[in-house]
């Protein structure tokens, strides 16, 4: 018994072994995303986050007029256009975007790619919504139009969705090390400002958004990997560097 343990053990450390690095980090990344959703969803429905969440609304509106956000009037202005960059309309734009590019740089099989990642999101986003139905806040007026149920954010999740995976598969097509980072970190200030953007509208908790964002992370990873293992076994292009 103890035998077979040690050879089952040493068949994974030989597998880690021939992982490269990233590869590794990204699974590490999707285990700990799928798990905080999970936990998330389960404080939500037990109601543990209930009074922090109102708290949280409440917080960031005039104590004498909640229908007023604090801060400066610009900068609720400003709140509209960042929360309008997680809008079905500005998703598809970048979308159909980045998808031309792909198709004039001969990249057709990743544009496809894309597009199925983009789609598939929003069918798992708009799944997740009705599967909870959790009420909007209630307790400031909305400053956004809203028509769904607030868990998990769905303007927050798609960010993600469509920036994390644009940002995952350009990356897995570039070749200099500052390009991937680059794409990857504009990505992931788009996410971020249109979550926070949600709560501060009064329109989302913020453990709605929180949800949104590991939601949106856990299916760009899967789509990142998705497109190595394509590359790898070259039904998807490569970066030229590695086609040479």
């Amino acid at each position: 018994m103890k035998q077979k343990f040690a050879s089952e053990i040493g068949k994974v450390l030989t597998w880690l072994r021939n992982r490269e690095p990233m590869l590794l980090v990204m699974l590490l990344i999707l285990a700990s995303a799928t798990w905080a959703f999970i936990k998330i969803a389960d404080e939500v429905n037990e109601g543990d986050t209930q009074a922090f969440d109102r708290w949280a609304v409440r917080s960031i509106r005039q104590v004498d007029n909640p229908s007023i956000p604090i801060g400066p009037s610009w900068l609720q202005e400003m709140g509209h256009d960042a929360t309008a960059l997680g809008g079905i309309g500005a998703l598809v734009l970048f979308t159909l975007a980045i998808s031309g590019y792909l198709w004039i740089d001969g990249k057709t099989r990743m544009m496809w790619l894309l597009i199925t990642s983009a789609v598939g999101g929003i069918l798992v986003s708009s799944s997740l919504k009705y599967l909870f139905s959790r009420p909007r806040p209630d307790i400031v007026p909305h400053l956004s139009i809203v028509s769904t149920s607030s868990f998990p954010s769905g303007h927050s999740m798609l960010a993600a969705v469509v920036y994390l995976t644009l940002g995952a598969l350009l990356a897995a097509s570039a070749t200099r090390t500052a390009v991937k980072v680059y794409v990857l970190g504009v990505a992931v200030l788009l996410t971020v400002i249109v979550g926070v953007s949600r709560v501060y509208l009064g329109v989302h908790y913020p453990t709605d958004v929180l949800a949104g964002w590991m939601a949106g992370l856990t299916w760009s990873l899967l789509c990142w990997l998705v497109a190595r293992w394509l590359q790898r076994h070259r039904q998807v292009e490569m970066p030229d560097d590695d086609r040479k």
